[in-house]
């Protein structure tokens, strides 16, 4: 699959999660220092940026087209949600809170795709903080008493199950069925359809639908559009743009107190899904580096963040968040569709926040080489 624009940006931080030593910048502007400040030779951040300029999507600049490309195998797959043409390569470099390297339009809105979906774990942090849902482990059909959860398999569902991609909800959301999502190729559309549901917890399938079903469940404990429940309660407070925004589809909007709202996508596969510039998508970053500590100020629950790293259910993925072993260190990775990820390295307290190329081909479940290599420069960066 085609990657649609490649942003590097390094946030690297040599302190403890939450020392108040770290710099947090305010919102409109971001203090820039040398990297000579923290004894990081400029010419190896350059050779850096090299290979991110030198390593461009080749793909079409109309997202549109490679969405439905990419997805093309899915039967009835449409778009349902907002699109945008990507940009070109724009990136920065972030050591301890302060950019000491940035490139190209670093302010310029872009889709995340499915890097929407630790924005929404994120939520679901916030949630359980405020004591709207009690633990990550309860039934989701104690607190979505509609039809959602109708089923002797799907009343069984956590939420715990729906943020690792291992529920095995089945059922038909916004007018796409569960199936209709990254179908068995080797299956045709009849047994598609009879395929026998499995037990929550005993099988992970990365599927949008059922990421758009604990977007619709959050939306329904809120009682307000998650977009507003995450610029009040995150993006407010690490000093994010007015830029970003997160949609849904056109037929994805539910009564609520009498008032329609949009419950928005977990991603950009039908469209939608969080639109953001690389400055915004540093900054939530940076809070997740910090164990979701905002110089000082809790935001997300910090047990919930820790679990995220943590693999129940898939070798892979944690809450909301890609876990991998990389040369003795443990990286968690925020991935979406096209490439993009930011990766985070806690035992070192590093993370990259990497628009990139493409996925390889034997598909989602594996990460790409490219990526080892930016994993490399900045352990070269550090000293590691």
């Amino acid at each position: 699959m085609k990657q649609y624009i490649l942003l590097l940006a390094f946030l690297i931080n040599t302190i403890s999660l939450i020392s108040q030593e770290n710099y947090f910048p305010p919102k409109g502007s971001w203090e820039v220092k040398a990297p000579s400040v923290f004894g990081i030779n400029n010419e190896i951040i350059n050779e850096a940026i090299k290979y991110a300029e030198n390593n461009q999507n080749d793909g079409d600049f109309d997202l549109r087209v490679e969405i439905l490309k990419g997805f093309s195998s899915e039967p009835y797959h449409e778009i349902l949600g907002p699109t945008k043409k990507r940009g070109a390569s724009n990136g920065l470099i972030i050591k301890n809170g302060y950019i000491i390297a940035s490139w190209g339009g670093i302010d310029r809105v872009d889709m995340t795709f499915s890097v929407t979906k630790s924005y929404l774990s994120a939520i679901t942090g916030i949630a359980i903080k405020k004591g709207l849902i009690s633990s990550e482990k309860d039934k989701v059909s104690n607190y979505i008493w509609d039809k959602t959860f109708d089923g002797n398999k799907n009343k069984k569902i956590t939420w715990e199950h729906l943020l690792n991609q291992s529920s095995n909800w089945a059922g038909n959301l916004w007018e796409i069925n569960d199936w209709e999502d990254r179908p068995d190729k080797r299956l045709n559309i009849d047994e598609w359809r009879s395929q026998v549901q499995k037990e929550p917890g005993a099988y992970y399938k990365y599927n949008d639908v059922r990421v758009n079903v604990l977007a619709y469940s959050l939306l329904h404990v809120f009682r307000e559009s998650l977009p507003k429940v995450l610029q009040n309660n995150i993006m407010n407070q690490i000093g994010a743009s007015d830029s970003w925004r997160w949609y849904g589809y056109k037929n994805s909007w539910t009564n609520i107190d009498g008032h329609m709202i949009q419950s928005v996508s977990g991603g950009g596969h039908n469209g939608g899904g969080v639109f953001i510039n690389s400055l915004d998508h540093a900054r939530f970053g940076l809070l997740y580096l910090n164990n979701g500590n905002w110089n000082g100020e809790q935001l997300v629950d910090s047990n919930f963040i820790k679990t995220s790293f943590t693999t129940i259910d898939s070798p892979i993925y944690g809450i909301g968040i890609w876990v991998d072993n990389y040369k003795g260190y443990e990286i968690g990775m925020m991935r979406g569709h096209l490439g993009q990820y930011v990766m985070f390295i806690p035992e070192i307290n590093l993370i990259i926040s990497r628009f990139g190329r493409k996925y390889p081909a034997k598909g989602i479940i594996e990460i790409t080489e490219d990526t080892y290599i930016y994993i490399d420069e900045a352990l070269r960066i550090t000293g590691n």
